[in-house]
């Protein structure tokens, strides 16, 4: 009976998103909403995480003082933005912190987003408008700096400088392979190097430590049987199920700014038809969803049958060792968690 009620499909919906709606959504997303700085717990055996809260609660309180007329808005409120960066490896906090500032600075006087929100922002305003809005902001924060595409990079190293140049303080993160040297001062050294014209304004914050989540154990994706994902998918009204190689054939004809919008409404994503992906643009959309699904905590639920290794086996080798490796495994990493959430849900029966 369960077959016989058509279920909620991602591909059904094709998402308009306004211009206004990206800028609001500029704020830190729902998996860190609850988190601040007095939530983080620095980890006393990695001093540098203590040093880095420390720093970034003098640079919040600088950023929230009230405006004088030679102050933030003033004249010299330029020469006043500071800028750091967070430099470290995967687990530590990195974005944790971030979003701590921004929630500090306060929603309406702080933009948050990803590298790739950023880039998709100026893909759908244009480069001046979204100058125009970041500009009047006191803080733009990026989250995952992303080093490996060569015209985005470029793309927003003078983004920054047009809003470091009308006094916006600015806050970076990227994250570095748990096996790249230096376990994230390498990080730094390119991001330094890519946004040359303004390495002199950035303060680098290095953070050790060891991951919290483990990622390691999270890049295996729990499954669960077909015939209990739809039991799982029928009890909910806010779920559903997609084929995964249809689902990354719709998500080629949505623009990526409008991911987020793709998954209004939904409490629970249903994948079927789970297999690896070879080519490289369908790859990158896989990442971009995946990393809304995470912003929103939004379990997914994966189909065991015809599957071994839903994680290690969704991508290739040769991309998992290539330019964009590091995305691949933060994929990896938080479908893994959210895969182990819909798998919880299955096997608790009180889920229906």
């Amino acid at each position: 009976m369960l077959d016989a009620v058509p279920t909620p499909s991602l591909t059904a919906r094709q998402p308009h998103v306004p211009a206004d709606r990206l800028l609001a959504e500029l704020v830190p997303p729902r998996h860190f909403a609850r988190e601040s700085f007095d939530t983080y717990r620095p980890d006393p055996d990695h001093a540098s995480q203590a040093q880095a809260l420390a720093r970034l609660r003098e640079v919040a309180g600088t950023l929230s003082r009230p405006a004088g007329r030679s102050g933030w808005f003033g004249r010299r409120r330029s020469a006043q933005a500071p800028a750091v960066y967070l430099d470290g490896g995967f687990g530590v906090g990195k974005t944790h912190l971030l979003a701590s500032l921004a929630r500090e600075v306060g929603t309406d006087e702080a933009a948050f987003g990803t590298f790739v929100e950023y880039t998709n922002l100026v893909g759908a305003l244009g480069f001046g408008p979204t100058v125009e809005q970041l500009g009047a902001k006191r803080l733009v924060c990026i989250d995952e700096f992303e080093l490996d595409d060569p015209g985005d990079t470029v793309l927003m190293s003078r983004l920054l400088r047009e809003l470091a140049d009308r006094g916006v303080a600015l806050a970076a993160t990227s994250n570095t392979l748990p096996d790249s040297l230096g376990e994230g001062r390498f990080a730094a050294e390119d991001f330094l190097r890519e946004i040359q014209a303004l390495a002199g304004r950035f303060e680098v914050l290095r953070i050790d430590g060891e991951d919290h989540r483990h990622r390691a154990a999270t890049t295996h994706a729990a499954t669960v049987p077909a015939a209990r994902l739809r039991e799982v998918v029928a009890a909910r009204a806010d779920a559903t199920t997609d084929d995964l190689g249809e689902l990354l054939e719709h998500l080629s004809r949505v623009h990526p700014s409008r991911y987020g919008a793709l998954l209004d409404g939904v409490g629970l994503v249903a994948l079927t038809g789970v297999a690896p992906v070879d080519r490289q643009d369908v790859a990158l959309r896989l990442v971009v969803l995946v990393d809304r699904l995470y912003d929103r905590d939004v379990p997914v639920v994966v189909e065991r049958e015809g599957l071994t290794d839903a994680g290690l086996d969704l991508f290739t080798p040769e991309m998992l060792s290539g330019g964009y490796r590091k995305k691949y495994y933060r994929a990896l990493s938080r479908l893994g968690a959210l895969a182990a959430e819909g798998a919880a849900l299955a096997a608790d029966r009180s889920a229906a």
